[in-house]
């Protein structure tokens, strides 16, 4: 008997064009209304740890440790509502739209209010409160850029087709043109968790703060090409190595969540970078060593 794929199940009967059932399209959706949810608790969750910090406690923080768990989920999220949309062969230009507006809020608002709550409203400054004063105007800045350059991303994203980027890689993988704007909240995400989620003090710590925002606005509006892993296969067979691998990893995400999410994001955030930097130094030692022509 003849194993039927999930969007094959999915078709409707009656219908003379083979489309998915109307129910089929509300799965994707609900993965996305999803994203949407969290996006919303993690701005509220910053505004109640930042509410908890005016107080003098500027210890461990369960607020901003809860919104960026939430931005986490939320980037898990959003893998799965586009993969789901193909695998069901329910995609459409209202979920598109729907998946970027909630990607604006959830990983666009919601990581630029954390990042200024927790980075630079409770700096301690020195100077007569000169320092603190110019410190959080460039957290304003520099948190307003993030969200502007993550904006920008969803709509290049939106209306390019096949876009190629600066350093193109392997034809049979699929890439991205530029850091994913979920991969930039991720990142915000898991510093901020790692850390303790206790609010940064140092003035020094907060302009390193600055650089990280800096960085990941540059890299989301870049054509730097980033694995996109749209064309792994979730349903094929997997082999036992692999199996062992993916177990690993949810054991030590589980059990050493803040150091492991911290690598994972520093990876695929620096990999982008790395492949960049690769192909730069490549390039001119190609052409250092091509000798010249004599007449």
């Amino acid at each position: 008997m003849r194993a039927f794929s999930i969007s094959e199940r999915l078709i409707d009967p009656r219908s003379p064009d083979r489309r998915p059932r109307r129910a089929a399209y509300a799965l994707p959706t609900i993965f996305t209304a999803g994203n949407v949810f969290l996006g919303f608790l993690a701005i509220m969750k910053a505004f109640e740890g930042a509410m908890m910090a005016s107080s003098g406690s500027y210890g461990y923080n369960p607020h901003f440790e809860a919104a960026a768990i939430m931005i986490g989920v939320a980037v898990f999220l959003d893998g799965l509502d586009g993969r789901i949309a193909r695998m069901t062969n329910t995609t459409s230009d209202f979920g598109r739209e729907m998946d970027s507006l909630a990607d604006s809020i959830s990983f666009g608002l919601a990581p630029a209010v954390l990042a200024f709550a927790w980075g630079f409203q409770f700096v301690d400054g020195n100077w007569q409160g000169l320092l603190e004063e110019h410190i959080h105007r460039a957290g304003y800045f520099f948190t307003f850029l993030f969200l502007l350059c993550g904006a920008a991303r969803l709509a290049r994203f939106n209306v390019q087709k096949n876009p190629i980027p600066k350093n193109p890689g392997r034809p049979d993988r699929k890439y991205f043109v530029g850091l994913p704007i979920p991969a930039a909240a991720g990142m915000v995400a898991a510093i901020v968790y790692a850390a303790g989620s206790a609010p940064l003090r140092l003035w020094p710590l907060s302009l390193c703060w600055l650089a990280t925002l800096a960085i990941l606005s540059y890299l989301m509006v870049s054509t730097w090409r980033y694995r996109s892993f749209k064309d792994l296969n979730l349903t094929s067979p997997r082999s036992p190595l692999t199996v062992i691998l993916y177990g690993a990893l949810i054991y030590l995400i589980w059990n050493y969540s803040h150091p492991v999410l911290l690598a994972m994001a520093i990876t695929y955030v620096g990999s982008g970078i790395v492949i960049r930097i690769g192909g730069i130094v490549r390039r001119r030692f190609r052409h250092g060593s091509v000798e010249p022509r004599h007449a």
